[in-house]
Parts: structure tokens; C-alpha cells; sequence
């Protein structure tokens, strides 16, 4: 479940893991996708100057922030995260997507660290798969939907990713990633966020999000 539907784009709504078979709080999957504007402490975070300088030291020259979200992987039922390219979800051409993952707590093995096939930036989008908004989008319908083929994996080419608190993980839009079920008693919370060099780049206008006139995709740095 969650708060509000995936239109109300520009706004911090809450999504909820399961039927609330645990309390409230401990029930919320993960809190988006507009902290980076809305949410002062976030915001502070985001456009501090070590930021500024990290998408320097990348070469980006006109950055922008187009989604951030907190994610909970609460204990015991923190859900699984299938392998996938975050470029399927923010495709821009050519490729400038890059995520910046915090780590707010330990990531262990146990409770559901990052892993990552090496190289797997190297190949562009797998099978074609992106997410975008639904075009023929009806009453009832979901609003988002997938071309493309879902690409399966080996397993074994996975490798761990454990980091401890306060490490932050940047995560080139088009690497294989995924994350386990937190199995555990103990949480792992992340706050992560999305950047892309607008320089010379095109936005994809099927993204399932996008700027608006009142809210366009705030620059990291001017």
C-alpha cells in the first residue's frame, strides 16, 4: 500500500510494506520522492557543498536532482530488490544517470547490503527494459508499465557490496544491482537520491517521472 498514487509525483508520500501486519512504524517500505525539495534536513544533505563537489570529481557539468528517496528495509520483512538497472526507471540519452546511496546504518549481509555484477555498466540496457508511464492508461489501470524483457541473472556473478554507516555508494543509472529480504532483527536504512548532467543530455519524456513548470528538477549547482 502506500499514501498516494504514483501521478502525485512532486510531493513526499509514504509507501507501506504489506498489509500492516506490524505497527505503522515499522511497516513503512520507504518515503519519496521529493525529500530533496521538500524536507530541509534532506535538502541541506543533497546540495551540500560535499555533494557539489563529488559531481564535480564525475565531470558533470550542469547536474540536477530528479528523485530522492528514504528506504527503511525494516527488520524481518525489509523486501527483496530484484535485479535492475536504475536507468530502466530515469532513462537519459545518452546515459548521465547516476545514484548516490547512503548508507544511514550498517548494510550488512544479513540485513540486505547492495550487491552488484561487475561490468555490468559496460552493456547498456539489458533486453530494452524500461518503465514508463502508461500510454493508454485507463480507469482502474496502473499508470506506469514495462517494455522490454526482464533480463535474468546468474547469481554467482553477484558480489557483496556490506558497507557501514555513514558510507556513500554511487551507483552508475546503468550497473546490475539488487538487494536481499532483511531476514534480521536489525534495520538498514538508506537515504538515496538521483542525479543526472543535464548538459547535452535528453531527458526521456515516457520517464514515469517528470519535472514540471512549478517544480522542475532543482540544479545541485547553482
Amino acid at each position: 500500500m502506500k499514501a498516494c498514487v504514483v501521478h502525485c509525483l512532486h510531493c513526499i508520500t509514504f509507501f507501506f510494506a504489506g498489509g500492516l501486519k506490524v505497527n505503522k512504524h515499522l511497516s513503512i517500505n520507504k518515503i519519496g520522492h521529493a525529500l530533496h525539495e521538500l524536507s530541509d534536513p534532506f535538502k541541506q544533505f543533497t546540495f551540500s557543498p560535499k555533494v557539489k563537489g563529488i559531481a564535480k570529481s564525475l565531470g558533470f557539468v550542469d547536474p540536477v536532482i530528479c528523485q530522492s528517496m528514504y528506504i527503511f528495509k525494516q527488520p524481518g520483512i525489509g523486501g527483496e530488490v530484484i535485479p535492475h538497472q536504475d536507468s530502466t526507471f530515469l532513462y537519459t540519452s545518452p546515459q548521465r544517470l547516476m545514484g548516490m546511496w547512503i548508507a544511514l546504518e550498517d548494510a550488512t549481509l544479513e540485513n540486505g547490503c547492495l550487491w552488484f555484477i561487475p561490468g555490468s555498466h559496460k552493456c547498456g540496457i539489458h533486453g530494452n527494459r524500461r518503465m514508463i508511464r502508461n500510454p493508454k492508461k485507463g480507469e482502474g489501470e496502473s499508470g506506469t508499465t514495462f517494455t522490454g524483457e526482464q533480463e535474468k541473472y546468474d547469481p554467482e556473478t553477484f558480489v557483496a557490496g556490506p558497507v557501514k554507516k555513514g558510507t556513500m555508494v554511487l551507483i552508475h543509472g546503468e550497473v546490475v544491482h539488487k538487494s536481499e529480504k532483511n531476514l534480521s532483527q536489525n534495520s538498514r536504512h538508506i537515504y538515496t537520491f538521483h542525479l543526472f548532467d543535464q548538459h547535452e543530455t535528453e531527458y526521456s519524456k515516457e520517464n514515469w517521472l517528470q519535472p514540471t513548470e512549478e517544480m522542475p528538477f532543482p540544479h545541485l549547482c547553482t
